[in-house]
């Protein structure tokens, strides 16, 4: 397997973890999820190094990136990637950002000349913005534990915080729900008090949902609240960004549905999608049957759909 190096890109106010497999392959660079670091693409970055010198970069607030609340932005943390895409890379690169790194990397590709193709991941387009947000799985999910989080001094462990309070137990049968919560609820606990610096494992628990804790314990829940506050997109409309792309496009979709009390259960609708496909002059559109986590439920076709799109 190919060795994974980690560095830190440092210059002015910037300050970037990123990880890279070096090749003399095109670049490609990687930009996570919320919630979680680049950790989350470790499983598919040798793979992918056999076409591409990948890079995965630590956004602000997550892994070993600066943790500055007021930088928790789309703008800030865009034009510290662009930095280090102009200063670090062979540009122009392949660009890909999953979920909220989706918004940044399309931040990236309509505010520079870097990207030679753009690979949006099931980023949340038009549904995390304004008062669409408030019935999304996100912002009922991380973004409001996030501000509960802060407004609380009963503990300072976010990662078992989050799990105990996720949207996930309403998946559970009621009448099992609350005996299966105490029970895993105590297991992770234990887990944390002897393993604080280490991902969050719990057994039983699926790996598929443990995989959006990978990370986590290096996550600044300011960050999530800064989706809570509405204040992460800069007050930039997300059709403003998306009419400025100029670069080819692979747009990501996973599956979504909606709860029976109105809860968006995943990234963007299909209205939400059709106006990112009006907007966007170049795109080719690709479904996914799995959840959010592309990269993670469907690692071969994921990697087979990016080599494609060289």
């Amino acid at each position: 397997m190919e060795k994974i190096l980690s560095s830190v890109y440092e210059k002015d106010d910037i300050y970037l973890k990123y990880y890279e497999i070096c090749s003399d392959n095109p670049p490609l660079v990687l930009i996570h999820a919320q919630g979680v670091d680049s950790e989350s693409f470790f499983k598919v970055m040798p793979k992918l190094a056999k076409k591409y010198h990948v890079y995965a970069v630590d956004c602000y607030g997550h892994g070993g990136s600066l943790h500055d609340a007021s930088k928790y932005n789309v703008a800030d943390i865009g034009n510290a990637v662009i930095d280090f895409i102009q200063n670090e890379t062979e540009n122009p690169v392949s660009l890909l950002g999953h979920s909220s790194g989706g918004l940044i990397a399309a931040y990236v590709a309509s505010h520079s000349d870097l990207c030679r193709n753009l690979i949006l991941e099931d980023p949340p387009f038009f549904s995390s913005q304004g008062e669409r947000r408030k019935s999304t799985f996100n912002f009922v999910d991380l973004s409001t534990i996030c501000h509960e989080f802060l407004t609380q001094t009963e503990t300072s462990d976010f990662v078992l915080y989050y799990f105990s309070r996720q949207y996930a137990w309403n998946f559970f049968p009621e009448k099992s729900r609350k005996k299966i919560r105490e029970k895993m609820i105590g297991m992770a606990a234990k887990f944390r008090q002897k393993n604080p610096e280490e991902n969050l494992r719990v057994p039983f628990w699926p790996k598929m949902a443990l995989a959006g804790f990978q990370g986590m314990n290096r996550y600044d829940p300011r960050f999530g609240e800064a989706f809570y506050t509405d204040s992460f997109h800069a007050g930039i409309p997300h059709e403003e960004l998306l009419r400025n792309i100029h670069c080819q496009t692979m747009f990501m979709k996973a599956k979504a549905d909606v709860s029976s009390d109105g809860i968006l259960l995943g990234a963007l609708g299909e209205e939400d999608l059709h106006q990112v496909l009006e907007a966007v002059p170049d795109c080719r559109l690709i479904r996914f049957d799995c959840g959010h986590g592309i990269h993670v439920e469907k690692p071969k076709v994921f990697i087979q759909q990016i080599e494609s799109f060289r």
